[in-house]
C-alpha cells in the first residue's frame, strides 16, 4: 500500500512545519515519509546545517525521486525562495526590467525550474502527484500568521519574517527561533503545532500568498485520508471557506 504523502524538504524545522499544516487541513494524525533530509540523517549533522535548497535540487534530480512514486501516491517539493537568485538556483527576484515578481510570479518561475530538473516528459506524466510548497521566501514566513500585531499591514509580510517573529517571542519572554541551532530546532515544531487545530489553519493559511497557493494545491487534488480505526473510514478533507 502507497503512503499519502512523502516530502522533499531543506530541513527538519521544514519537516515539522509541513507536518503539522498537513495533520491540521486533513483534522488527523498522518505519517509523511520524508525522503530527504532523513530524519536520522537530519539529527546527526543538525549543528551542521545539513540540508539545503542545494539538496533538494539534487534530490529531485535523482533516480530515487521517480522510484519514489511507486510508493508515495503524493510527494511534497518544499524549497525557500529567499537565496533563489544563487548559482546552480538561478530563479531571479525580478524581471528584465528590474520589476519585483510577486509571489505567485516567483513561485511559477521556481516551477519552471523544477520542470527542467526533473524532466519535462516525466513531470507532465506525474504533475498531479507532485504539490510543491514554495515558501516566499522562507518558512518562517508561514509560522507569521500566528503571530498578531495591531499594525495594520497592507502587503503580506515576506522578508524578515525570523526576525518578526523572535521579536514577537521576545516580547513574551520566549526563547528565538534558530533554525541552526541542534537545542533550538523543535521549537518550530511546537509553534507550528498550533496549526494543527484545522479552524486556526483555515483562518490564518490566507494571510500569506504562498502558503495559501500551497494550501489551495492540496484542495484541488480532492484527496481523501484513510483511516485506520475499528472500521476502515474514509475521511473527507475540510473543504476551503
Amino acid at each position: 500500500m502507497k503512503n499519502t504523502f512523502a516530502g522533499v524538504t531543506e530541513g527538519l524545522t521544514d519537516q515539522f512545519v509541513i507536518g503539522n499544516i498537513l495533520d491540521g487541513y486533513f483534522d488527523s494524525d498522518l505519517d509523511v515519509n520524508w525522503l530527504q533530509p532523513l530524519t536520522d540523517t537530519t539529527d546527526a549533522n543538525r549543528s551542521s546545517n545539513y540540508g539545503g535548497w542545494n539538496q533538494v535540487l539534487e534530490y529531485c534530480r535523482s533516480p530515487d525521486f521517480k522510484e519514489a512514486f511507486q510508493f508515495n501516491e503524493y510527494i511534497i517539493i518544499q524549497i525557500d525562495t529567499d537565496v533563489s537568485e544563487e548559482k546552480h538556483y538561478d530563479v531571479p527576484h525580478q524581471d528584465k526590467n528590474n520589476r519585483k515578481f510577486n509571489s505567485e510570479q516567483l513561485i511559477e518561475k521556481v516551477i519552471e525550474k523544477f520542470k527542467t530538473i526533473i524532466g519535462e516528459e516525466f513531470y507532465n506524466k506525474y504533475q498531479e502527484r507532485i504539490i510543491f510548497a514554495i515558501t516566499v521566501h522562507c518558512i518562517e514566513c508561514w509560522l507569521l500568521p500566528l503571530f498578531p500585531t495591531n499594525i495594520k499591514i497592507k502587503k503580506p509580510i515576506i522578508t524578515n519574517c525570523l526576525f518578526k517573529i523572535n521579536e514577537a517571542l521576545a516580547k513574551k519572554g520566549e526563547k528565538a527561533l534558530d533554525r541552526n541551532n541542534e537545542k533550538t530546532t523543535n521549537y518550530y515544531h511546537k509553534i507550528s503545532s498550533k496549526y494543527r487545530n484545522n479552524r486556526t489553519l483555515l483562518s490564518l493559511y490566507k494571510e500569506n500568498p504562498s502558503f495559501k497557493i500551497f494550501i489551495e494545491e492540496i484542495e484541488k487534488r480532492n484527496i481523501t485520508i484513510e483511516r485506520e480505526e475499528e472500521e476502515n473510514l474514509f475521511v473527507d478533507k475540510p473543504r476551503l471557506p
